[in-house]
């Protein structure tokens, strides 16, 4: 793995990390904002409880050594999660302000997941 590569691949995976765990925490804080949002999208507030233990829960995966299938599941878990989140917003018409934020953290987990080291990939040799 080169050494532009790695540096590309920590740093993503870095801010999508810190991008996780800090919305994670205001999604468990359930502040009035984050609760109207979510009555506007349509979904009901004890999702938020739910995402917001994946998204710690997705960051542990990613971030400790070994694991690979573990880490699959986290990749794809954070994909759905802000595919999703970016689908809701669209769905009700948001401004882009309101999906901004979850395309840029699918921009970082597409580019932490294809940027990672073969340590961290599932290897499928039979």
């Amino acid at each position: 793995m080169s050494k532009t590569k790695k540096i590309i691949y920590w740093v993503s995976t870095l801010w999508l990390s810190l991008g996780m765990i800090s919305t994670g925490v205001i999604q468990l804080m359930k502040n009035e904002d984050v609760i109207l949002q979510m009555n506007k999208l349509g979904y009901p507030i004890y999702f938020l409880t739910i995402i917001g233990v994946w998204k710690f829960l997705g960051v542990i995966a990613v971030l400790i050594p070994k694991f690979p299938i573990l880490k699959e599941w986290a990749y794809a878990g954070f994909f759905f999660l802000m595919t999703g989140a970016i689908i809701s917003h669209i769905a009700v018409k948001d401004s882009a302000r309101e999906y901004f934020g979850p395309t840029l953290l699918l921009l970082l987990i597409l580019t932490s997941y294809f940027t990672r080291p073969d340590s961290r990939k599932v290897n499928l040799t039979l």
